[in-house]
């Protein structure tokens, strides 16, 4: 308790906190359809893409984010246009884009010569979140979560049949759009949280474990969102007390809780 008491008596631990609620919130939000409609390694290849793009603007001596998120939200445009139009399909688009970016990023960083820190931006360092980030991040859920209420409906035609949300008037090339920038503004701010190698887990871990205890979309989407925060509030306590880095803590506590899920499923059935 004592160390409780410590750990939370640090402003940047508090920040950290809050920063690292609110992108769990938007992760679990942004994920349920990503992995309902078999498209979550769509954020495995964006997130080393905003690795790519932050070396290039640490190379040049720019702002990182503000790089990040333009140059994630058109690739992600690209992606989109290529499974649409193309003889490459989606999940080969994203594996190209994913090595690429991950190569280039890695490249430009041993060029650069300067003392970039690649481990915060392929691993986390959510300690270092700024306090502009973070309002970014309040910003990003109030937006996602506003577009949940109002478009539910045909959030739920989408996931599960696009091609009847189409025919019954839904403008899904626009709705596609909006979650693929929502989606890319997301992988540049959690790669601060968990790095651009652990990002996608956030996306996809608590959908999954949500999918061993409920079935239908709202359940599922009510229960990612309530285990992607325990789960990172458990990580984050986890790596304060034994000293781990808190990504790949936080990843662990979202597989921990998966697989003790899906072995309680196992036995009720």
């Amino acid at each position: 308790m004592n160390s409780l008491i410590e750990m939370f008596s640090y402003s940047f631990m508090v920040r950290a906190l809050v920063v690292g609620m609110l992108i769990s919130l938007s992760a679990a939000l942004i994920g349920t359809p990503l992995v309902l409609k078999k498209n979550s390694m769509l954020g495995d290849g964006l997130s080393h893409v905003a690795f790519g793009a932050s070396a290039l603007a640490l190379a040049l001596g720019l702002a990182p984010i503000w790089v990040s998120i333009p140059v994630v939200i058109l690739t992600s445009f690209f992606v989109l246009k290529l499974d649409e139009n193309s003889k490459i399909h989606g999940d080969s688009a994203i594996a190209l884009m994913s090595a690429s970016a991950l190569a280039i990023g890695t490249f430009i960083v041993s060029l650069s010569g300067s003392n970039i820190d690649i481990n915060s931006y392929l691993f986390g360092s959510i300690l270092s979140v700024s306090e502009g980030e973070a309002y970014l991040a309040l910003g990003l859920l109030a937006v996602i979560a506003t577009i949940y209420i109002i478009f539910h409906n045909k959030i739920f035609a989408l996931t599960f049949d696009e091609k009847f949300a189409r025919a019954i008037g839904i403008n899904t090339k626009v709705l596609n759009i909006i979650f693929a920038i929502l989606c890319s503004i997301l992988i540049v701010l959690g790669m601060r949280l968990v790095g651009a190698l652990l990002i996608s887990s956030l996306i996809i871990f608590p959908t999954l474990s949500a999918q061993s205890i409920f079935k239908s979309f709202k359940n599922v989407t009510i229960a990612a969102t309530v285990l992607s925060v325990m789960n990172f509030v458990v990580g984050l306590i986890t790596s304060y007390l034994i000293g781990t880095p808190t990504g790949a803590t936080v990843v662990i506590a979202n597989l921990f809780t998966l697989v003790v899920l899906k072995i309680l499923n196992k036995i009720i059935k």
